[in-house]
């Protein structure tokens, strides 16, 4: 046989034989402008969603005390007790709810908190609600197991800013619904719902028999609090009943400065346990208990340190938002939660384009909105949980070039 004749007796790919589904999923679009300018010299990165400060000395000691003792062996599914007895009594204090370990399970990191929850409520061909523009991975996710994700999108202005449109969510439901995400406060846009949103979410899963998977991972992050009030944005918490088909998916990375870990937890109903457990077993087999150890130092030491970030993200915020008006070419409204802003630039319609020139031309790192879904487009996503000189620094930047 001839040389120019091999290709046409060629193998076909492996990817020829694997799910549809993994093959389809998209490429991050904030990896990508990542891995374009992580390199480059005195880059100030605002790409991804952490800060700037390392896990405290404290965490990490608890984490290093469990390895010296000797804690490396297999763990409980569910989570050690005492993590899950420590994470009950936060919530407690937080939310008042009920402090019961029986209601919180440990998982590898939030994203797999969300992984087991959707592993729990979705089959294939079913359909899952996301208000967008959204996190991508939740999304992501759903089509893992085969499910489609039907976005909704919020609506936005410069006065509200973005908010979402009950009607609309509700007219999006169909026969294959199951679940409803809710994000709030919200990643990228830094929606908050309010109550009534909330309550009117919930109306919406109990008239069609829906499951809600409440990501409040940025709940302490939360800008509009009443004076004197804590620093607390409206949760599922403050509205449901005890049988409502709630889900909550938590984590350890963004009040904590814990990114790295990939800790996280689900609170969820006790009557779910043996389920959850099994899907914890069946993915992961639990989380290495020095690390669970590192989440029980971080619970009951870390509230100063907590409120340090949420003071440093509001200082950040202003700063951000300060510069980006006197740009006069920007559109956004400040978030009142979450540490992102959110906002389109005038003359800029390809928004991985210009994040690229941004990483080029200016020495900083933004994430292009057209990485989180459909309505992102034409916005671009700035993470402002950083210490005041870097902020000042990164926005200075960012309007000497929007002013060129």
């Amino acid at each position: 046989m001839s040389a120019d004749a091999a290709p046409f007796f060629a193998k076909p790919s492996l990817l020829d034989h694997i799910r549809p589904q993994a093959l389809s999923l998209p490429e991050s679009g904030i990896v990508e402008v990542m891995n374009y300018g992580r390199r480059k010299e005195g880059l100030i990165p605002l790409w991804a969603g952490e800060g700037d400060l390392p896990t405290p000395a404290f965490i990490s000691e608890a984490a290093t005390r469990s390895l010296a003792a000797g804690e490396t062996f297999y763990t409980w599914q569910r989570g050690i007790p005492e993590l899950r007895a420590a994470l009950a009594r936060y919530m407690h204090r937080l939310y008042g709810v009920v402090d019961d370990p029986e209601r919180y399970y440990v998982t590898g990191s939030g994203m797999q908190a969300i992984q087991v929850a959707l592993a729990l409520t979705l089959s294939a061909g079913d359909e899952i609600l996301i208000p967008s523009p959204s996190w991508p991975n939740a999304a992501a996710a759903a089509e893992v197991v085969g499910a489609r994700p039907v976005f909704v999108p919020f609506s936005f202005d410069e006065v509200r800013g973005f908010w979402l449109d009950l009607d609309r969510l509700e007219s999006a439901v169909t026969p294959r619904t199951r679940v409803i995400f809710i994000n709030s406060p919200a990643n990228p846009t830094g929606f908050v719902a309010s109550p009534d949103t909330l309550r009117g979410v919930l109306d919406i899963a109990r008239r069609h028999g829906l499951w809600i998977v409440a990501d409040e991972i940025y709940g302490r992050f939360f800008y509009e609090a009443e004076e004197g009030g804590p620093a607390l944005a409206p949760s599922f918490h403050d509205v449901m009943e005890e049988d409502d088909r709630i889900l909550f998916v938590q984590t350890f990375s963004k009040n904590w400065a814990m990114t790295g870990w990939r800790l996280g937890w689900i609170e969820a109903h006790p009557s779910l346990g043996p389920v959850l457990e099994n899907l914890i077993q069946y993915s992961t087999s639990g989380v290495a208990a020095f690390m669970q150890r590192a989440g029980v130092a971080a619970l009951e030491r870390g509230e100063s340190f907590v409120t340090h970030q949420i003071e440093r993200a509001r200082r950040g915020r202003d700063i951000v938002a300060k510069g980006l008006a006197s740009s006069n070419r920007v559109r956004f409204a400040s978030p009142p939660g979450a540490f992102y802003m959110f906002f389109g630039v005038e003359g800029e319609a390809d928004m991985r384009d210009l994040a690229l020139k941004l990483v080029d031309e200016a020495g900083i790192g933004l994430a292009p909105g057209t990485a989180f879904g459909p309505g992102g487009e034409s916005y671009i996503r700035m993470c402002f949980a950083r210490g005041e000189a870097q902020m000042v620094e990164a926005t200075d930047r960012l309007v000497r070039w929007l002013q060129k």
